[in-house]
């Protein structure tokens, strides 16, 4: 369902830092996100809540005929249960008293019509007339919506890594089965790109389609960098009949997790496009859905007709300004705020030493790293108990990991079937062929600390979550989290309460000052991502194309926000911090473009000699 009260949600955090967080937040009528990358985990989060609940345990055992799909309907069912039980207590409870049932709606933004006939009642005398109002508002109480999460690229056809199996038990599909299957009315998330295969095999559930009544029981929602893909998506699923419900828009690097950089599209620049062109999307898709119900025979529902996506932001949102920054000025219908709550213990599920590591993290401490064994940027923190664990193995000279569940292996340099490059076998056959290449002491080494960095994400993403709550020990257990940067600014815990009102702008706020503007920090990180690209770049002709794109659009981004940091800024919004990072970053930008353009000319030209590479050079 629509988090109907709340403008905000709280997206997917890892495998294993939200996994539970439904069971914590929506009853407060808060709307999350898990991730369902690993049925492993979930089996044994389910056991911990099933016992918790003094529910019935059925184990789904590893080897069993659909087992990964199995697992993730019974986890959703088990937590749909929860905060259906949840629910039903607080509703019980009674008004004018200090108990969840207020704390639910004193969370609720101020302007919220719901919030604001609650505070009509707290001011009516006893009697029939508050007997009434206080019944009708205790009906109109909903749960969050308990979303889930699927990384539609882990798709691998292999179990156990060994034999092949048919492609109706690829990990998306049976991820896309579990979440089909279950009872759970709410929406699922696809990110990281588009796979074709899994939006053809969704035709076959009828809950994502319209009833009679024209109602969507299991939504879709699409996690999109930019307008190109959320408008390719949204045609293709369009084709078969299946609507976006929401265009999720999340920073390409101002994030937590893995990361999917634009080709230098900043977050203004791709708002500003969005809302230009938001209308259009109804228009384009509408005829292909409508198109693909007759073909069907089916009726498609008039209440359709006058639907549109819902479009959402997220990805280093801090402060209420920048909330209402984002909501107002660009029209988002809704914030997604992450990475704050992974210092609210009463929403996510966090190892006590992984949250003292997030509370005295400064920016130096937080990276974008190359940990990740799909060889995708990813977010990260230095000293966490993966990196320690992962450095202390290569220094024992036992580099690499066990690769218990696989859900990473892409690589096939080595073997026949796909293997992850975090794992000791990898690991092993990688450096042998290093060690035996004839270069410099400097380049092996390179190659060397890039294999060993790799670590098991598999496992240590989730290992916090089974730490936090009893059911793993942390001498054994690596944590690995992934925050974005912005939670350098957020120094101790806090309280669910804490945090929702320091959104709502309720207070004071729990970040200086002094932190710089969300649209400030990602310039930054695409200046840096910028750098990278320059200094590993090969001199192709598409790789040049693709720098000379990236910096325009850099440009032209940095031109939005200088716009923006002249208005008047909202409560706590520190648009004074835009304008001197635009002039910094932008000579930086500059002066680099101009460095690759003129620099190393003659081993270019030696390195190019076939023809196909000439107008590569000239390109320069």
């Amino acid at each position: 369902m629509q988090n109907y009260y709340h403008t905000f949600h709280i997206p997917v955090m890892g495998t294993g830092h939200s996994v539970d967080t439904p069971i914590r937040v929506a009853p407060f009528g808060i709307t999350s996100v898990i991730s369902l990358v690993d049925d492993i985990l979930l089996e044994n989060i389910k056991k911990h809540y099933c016992d918790m609940y003094s529910m019935q345990y059925r184990r789904i055992p590893r080897n069993a005929k659909d087992g990964r799909a199995k697992r993730i309907t019974a986890y959703l069912d088990t937590v749909g249960k929860i905060v259906q039980i949840k629910m039903e207590n607080i509703k019980k409870q009674p008004f004018f008293k200090e108990n969840d049932k207020t704390k639910y709606f004193e969370l609720l933004p101020d302007k919220s019509r719901l919030k604001i006939e609650y505070n009509k009642l707290l001011e009516m005398k006893a009697g029939l007339k508050r007997n009434v109002l206080a019944k009708d508002l205790t009906n109109r109480m909903r749960p969050g919506s308990i979303d889930v999460n699927i990384m539609v690229k882990l798709d691998r056809i292999y179990h156990d890594n060994i034999l092949p199996i048919s492609d109706e038990f690829s990990d998306a599909k049976t991820a896309l089965r579990g979440y089909a299957n279950s009872s759970l009315e709410s929406a699922i998330v696809f990110s990281a790109g588009i796979n074709q295969r899994l939006f053809d095999y969704m035709t076959r559930f009828k809950d994502f389609y319209r009833n009679k009544t024209g109602k969507i029981k299991k939504k879709i929602i699409l996690k999109v960098s930019d307008f190109r893909s959320a408008l390719i998506q949204g045609k293709f699923l369009a084709k078969k009949g299946l609507e976006v419900y929401e265009f999720r828009i999340e920073s390409g690097l101002n994030c937590g997790g893995h990361t999917f950089a634009s080709n230098g599209i900043l977050l203004p620049s791709l708002l500003k496009e969005v809302k230009e062109k938001r209308d259009g999307l109804t228009a384009k898709f509408l005829p292909l859905i409508q198109k693909y119900y007759k073909k069907m025979g089916w009726e498609y529902p008039e209440k359709g007709l006058s639907a549109r996506p819902v479009i959402t932001v997220q990805g280093g949102i801090g402060v209420h300004g920048e909330d209402r920054r984002l909501r107002e000025q660009f029209g988002m219908d809704l914030t997604g705020w992450a990475s704050p709550f992974l210092l609210v213990p009463e929403t996510t599920c966090v190892d006590a030493p992984t949250r003292e590591l997030l509370k005295q993290a400064g920016k130096k401490d937080l990276y974008l790293s190359d940990v990740s064994p799909l060889e995708i940027p990813f977010n990260n923190i230095h000293k966490c108990g993966s990196e320690i664990w992962t450095k202390k193995k290569v220094a024992e000279g036992k580099p690499g990991s066990p690769c218990a569940k696989g859900f990473l292996v892409s690589n096939t340099e080595f073997t026949k079937q796909p293997i992850c490059l975090a794992s000791k076998q990898y690991q092993k056959m990688k450096l042998e062929e290093i060690n035996n290449m004839e270069i410099s002491a400097k380049e092996k080494e390179r190659l060397i600390q890039k294999v060993v960095e790799k670590t098991c994400l598999c496992d240590h993403l989730g290992n916090g979550a089974l730490i936090a709550l009893g059911i793993a020990n942390e001498k054994n257990s690596p944590q690995s989290i992934c925050p974005g940067p912005n939670i350098a600014w957020y120094n101790r815990l806090y309280s669910l309460r804490e945090m929702v009102n320091h959104i709502y702008g309720r207070g004071r706020s729990l970040v200086p000052s002094k932190r710089p503007h969300m649209f400030a920090v990602e310039i930054v990180m695409y200046v840096d991502y910028f750098e990278k690209l320059v200094t590993h770049n090969a001199y192709t002709q598409i790789e040049i194309k693709r720098l000379r794109e990236f910096k325009d659009n850099l440009e032209q981004g940095m031109d939005i926000c200088l716009d923006i940091a002249r208005m008047k800024p909202y409560r706590g919004e520190n648009l004074a911090s835009i304008a001197p990072c635009v002039e910094e970053q932008r000579k930086r930008l500059r002066f680099m473009y101009a460095s690759f353009k003129k620099n190393n000319i003659i081993t270019i030209t030696q390195k190019h000699k076939d023809k196909d590479n000439t107008p590569a050079m000239m390109a320069l």
